[in-house]
């Protein structure tokens, strides 16, 4: 369905990488982007540079969610936003558990529930979850990340279940280790826990870029209008997922 077909378009995750990058794209073409994000400072820059409309919202927040956002029509849906945590779940807090929980699931669902009846009564509409390789492989890492990433998985299949018969489509991006800010705010968010991140995540490293991420989405939105890409798996040539650990326990 090409871009013409679209109007406006809503992006989580906005301030920042993947999705501020994705804002800039679908200004580009001509949409009207509703950019929703937690900082607002960033947020208005982003506004300034691209004509984007902010909104200034945490996502763990239903109540203002649908409060801020319940009166938009939206063609097309990037939930891009996602946390996570440093460790396993032998070693989570609490509040690891429900921010990973609140912002890459339950706030998936709150705006699928929110926008998607209006692009079924239309009978038109993009969602377009980005999930991670963590939600489709095992390997080490944080066991509530892969969890919740692995419901945006299904969540992505089961809505093309429930608008069968619609003009809607859904698209899952599923990307391996993309140059972002999330290992550095996972180290403290400082200048030094981004150096940090930097040197020892993609220093020597041929990782993916955001424009990448930007360039998948936006080859997802521009296909055809009878053609759904459904997962969009995309690596690093050099990171493979795999990999199989069998311990021994000496007696």
């Amino acid at each position: 369905m090409p871009y013409s077909d679209y109007r406006t378009a809503l992006v989580t995750g906005a301030s920042t990488g993947m999705g501020a990058a994705t804002v800039e794209r679908l200004a580009a073409e001509g949409l009207t982007v509703h950019a929703v994000a937690r900082d607002r400072a960033r947020l208005e820059e982003l506004a300034e540079r691209t004509g984007a409309i902010p909104h200034a919202v945490d996502l763990s927040d239903t109540d203002a969610l649908e409060a801020e956002l319940g009166g938009l029509e939206v063609d097309v849906l990037v939930n891009n936003a996602g946390v996570s945590r440093q460790g396993n779940v032998l070693s989570s807090t609490r509040e690891d558990l429900d921010d990973m929980v609140d912002v890459n699931v339950r706030a998936v669902l709150q705006l699928v529930r929110i926008f998607l009846p209006g692009m079924v009564e239309r009978d038109l509409g993009h969602v377009v979850n980005i999930s991670s390789i963590a939600g489709l492989y095992n390997f080490f890492g944080h066991t509530a990340y892969h969890a919740t990433k692995a419901a945006v998985h299904q969540i992505s299949r089961q809505i093309r279940n429930d608008t069968v018969g619609k003009r809607i489509r859904v698209t899952e991006i599923a990307p391996g280790r993309v140059e972002t800010e999330i290992f550095g705010r996972n180290l403290g968010g400082t200048p030094e826990a981004m150096r940090e991140a930097w040197e020892t995540f993609y220093e020597g490293y041929e990782s993916l870029t955001t424009e990448d991420i930007v360039s998948a989405i936006d080859f997802a939105i521009s296909a055809p209008r009878h053609a759904n890409l459904g997962l969009i798996e995309i690596m690093p040539t050099f990171q493979v997922p795999g990999g199989l650990t069998f311990d021994r326990r000496e007696a």
